[in-house]
């Protein structure tokens, strides 16, 4: 049978995504083991078989490693990732994709570079010109840390004001903390769409919508998910978005604006309960036939 492991930083065995990638795996006859990344310890050695334990035990290659950790992928884990593609272990994103994508202002320039529409973006200088924010973006305008998920770490300044508490109480927190500063697309205030791709094929789409006044149209924040028609912008936005990073699969964030749409986000290890749920499309089905593909197994 083959064996695959799915990288879990908290090894969550009862979440939604967990549940449905091992069912989905089980029916295609592939063994999946959960493994908490910390649990991990690697050798760099000339005998890179025996150089991988976990939790002490030395255990035979997976065929396949399939990460799930996202913007919380630490060094260490990426060390961990890059040790397993060394050794010739299919691994499902790439550790450089998941490291680019984890780097929200990077990933805005390789997006910029693939002449993709974005909202206009800008690195925050210490100490803040906040005449300079309103000269080149206006009011209000939307503040993010460099990594995070989840609606986790944005929020929105309408004015120079704002601005500055916003950024005093940063400094506070963090002396040393690089936040990006983005015009705000007023077409897409407690909306958004999110695109699922798999292997540059969109999987699934769905409309997520605030249920109250925020700005932030998250599932996780109490937002409410709805199924969307895919048009030929849509396909061409999520599919380029993904290919320009690398991504095997991919959730992007898109906002609506005018008659049109600006890519705000990418995540390389996208949840897909909520557009299981509003879409009712097999999503974990679509991830591992493309895995089974991937590491030589034809569906």
């Amino acid at each position: 049978m083959i064996t695959g492991w799915i990288l879990y930083k908290h090894a969550p065995d009862g979440s939604y995504e967990s549940k449905r990638l091992v069912e989905e795996f089980k029916i295609h006859n592939i063994d999946v083991r959960i493994i908490n990344p910390t649990e991990i310890d690697i050798f760099v050695n000339k005998d890179n078989r025996q150089s991988i334990l976990v939790n002490g035990e030395s255990l035979p290659l997976p065929k396949f490693v399939f990460p799930r950790t996202g913007s919380g992928t630490t060094y260490f884990i990426k060390a961990v990732i890059r040790h397993f593609e060394r050794m010739g272990v299919v691994v499902i994103n790439g550790s450089e994709a998941i490291e680019t994508v984890k780097d929200k202002l990077y990933t805005q320039q390789i997006l910029a570079q693939s002449n993709l529409d974005i909202p206009k973006t800008l690195l925050l200088k210490h100490p803040i010109d906040v005449d300079f924010v309103e000269k080149h973006l206006g009011f209000p305008v939307i503040i993010k840390t460099i990594s995070g998920s989840y609606g986790k770490g944005v929020f929105i300044a309408d004015n120079k004001k704002q601005l500055s508490q916003l950024i005093t109480m940063a400094e506070l927190t963090n002396s040393r903390y690089d936040i990006i500063i983005q015009e705000f697309i007023k077409d897409s205030w407690g909306k958004d769409l999110r695109v699922l791709v798999v292997n540059n094929k969109v999987v699934g789409c769905m409309m997520r919508r605030a249920t109250d006044d925020d700005f932030r149209a998250n599932l996780n924040r109490g937002g409410e998910g709805f199924p969307y028609e895919v048009n030929e912008q849509i396909e061409w936005l999520s599919t380029e978005a993904s290919k320009s990073l690398g991504l095997d699969i991919a959730g992007v964030d898109l906002l609506f604006d005018g008659e049109g749409y600006k890519i705000c986000e990418v995540n390389s290890n996208p949840g897909f309960e909520g557009t299981e749920t509003f879409t009712k499309k097999n999503i974990a089905e679509e991830m591992v036939s493309f895995i089974k593909m991937k590491i030589g197994e034809f569906v």
